[in-house]
Formats: C-alpha cells, structure tokens, sequence
C-alpha cells in the first residue's frame, strides 16, 4: 500500500502539520485528520523515472545500432 502525506490546512489557508498515512490508490484522498477532524490537503512531491538498459531517451543517440525516427536530427 502507498503512502501519501498530507497537512493539515489552517483557518487562514496556511499550511500546518505534515503526516504520513497508508492508503490503497482505490480510496479517496482525505478531506480531514482522521484524529483531529482538522481539514487537511495531499502534498504532491517529485517521483522516480526509471530508464530500462538499453531504452532509448529522447535526446540521446540510439545504443548499438539503434535507429532513431527521420529528421531526428542525430547524425548517423
């Protein structure tokens, strides 16, 4: 199960404390603390991106033969 953090939302709109719950991706995202009945909001953060070996990226010249798209604008 994932685990998402929140804060919790003051009367002014400002951000408050943070926590961590475990949720499944299924349910919703909380609208309140679940000790305190405080309003809270999900925090969204930065993520991973994984390159598989051998995987061309955009931007980078092809591995070991690869072919790229016409007018890639890689010299072959």
């Amino acid at each position: 199960m994932p685990t998402y953090v929140y804060e919790t939302i003051a009367a002014d709109g400002t951000a408050g404390e943070r926590f961590e719950i475990s949720q499944r991706m299924s349910e919703a995202a909380l609208t309140r603390h679940p000790e305190t009945g405080v309003p809270v909001r999900r925090v969204i953060s930065g993520g991973l991106a994984l390159d598989r070996v051998g995987e061309t990226k955009v931007g980078r010249t092809p591995r070991s033969g690869g072919s790229c798209a016409p007018n890639c604008g890689h010299a072959h």
